[in-house]
């Protein structure tokens, strides 16, 4: 069955925003006249989805009030104390989620092309405990300076940066993966790279390289280059 829940990153302080965040969590600075996390709800809306869930913690109250208003889908909080990082702030969601393979997706990015979600899908949804990312060119990763995260070995399956001779390609934040891998681990702060890390010596890994063209939001210098790419579509 077509995973139809995402779970939205949304917790961070934004510090790389500056004084933008001084006032309001980083999903809710505008790019092109609209909060991010509509740039990341309308994506999911496009693709079919019926559920998210969003953690919230740093000045939570406007992106929860903005939330409160959506009515295209079921939106469920999983406000946290103290900051979880993204394994830990999936292990917190997972009783929310459900059983299975669920998307995940930060909420700082904006995309531009074919519909992400479906081109997951379209690779193959994770078994038990694996996960399958979305990966883009670094030519296609607007406003990405940096090295790429992940290389492709000869069978399609991903290879950590420094594992190879090169990383082409980027993580865009999105993902299937299953929740109970998050569980699996006992403390409650931790990255998802270690579950990346477990799976990736488990075979359990796998990644879809995107066509469409992405920006990471992660500081005010990036918000012109996502309006600019946009307004290019």
């Amino acid at each position: 069955m077509t995973p139809d829940t995402v779970m939205i990153f949304a917790a961070g302080r934004g510090t790389r925003m500056r004084t933008l965040t001084q006032d309001r969590p980083k999903p809710m600075i505008p790019v092109a006249g609209r909060p991010l996390i509509e740039h990341a709800l309308d994506m999911a809306v496009a693709a079919g989805l019926r559920r998210a869930v969003v953690n919230t913690h740093y000045l939570p109250a406007p992106l929860e009030a903005h939330l409160s208003r959506e009515t295209r889908l079921s939106i469920t909080l999983s406000p946290e104390t103290e900051l979880l990082e993204t394994g830990g702030g999936l292990k917190r969601a997972a009783p929310l989620l459900g059983l299975g393979p669920v998307f995940t997706m930060n909420a700082d990015v904006v995309w531009q092309g074919p519909d992400p979600f479906g081109a997951l899908v379209s690779g193959g949804v994770p078994g038990p405990g694996g996960a399958r990312l979305l990966l883009v060119p670094r030519a296609n990763a607007v406003g990405h300076p940096g090295a790429g995260d992940f290389a492709l070995d000869q069978s399609g399956r991903p290879v950590r940066r420094g594992d190879a001779p090169e990383a082409p390609f980027v993580y865009t934040g999105l993902q299937l993966i299953d929740p109970a891998a998050a569980l699996a681990v006992p403390e409650p702060v931790f990255s998802l790279n270690r579950l990346w890390d477990a799976m990736l010596a488990q075979g359990r890994l796998r990644a879809t390289v995107w066509t469409g063209r992405w920006c990471d939001v992660g500081q005010p210098g990036s918000i012109p280059l996502a309006e600019a790419m946009l307004a290019d579509g």
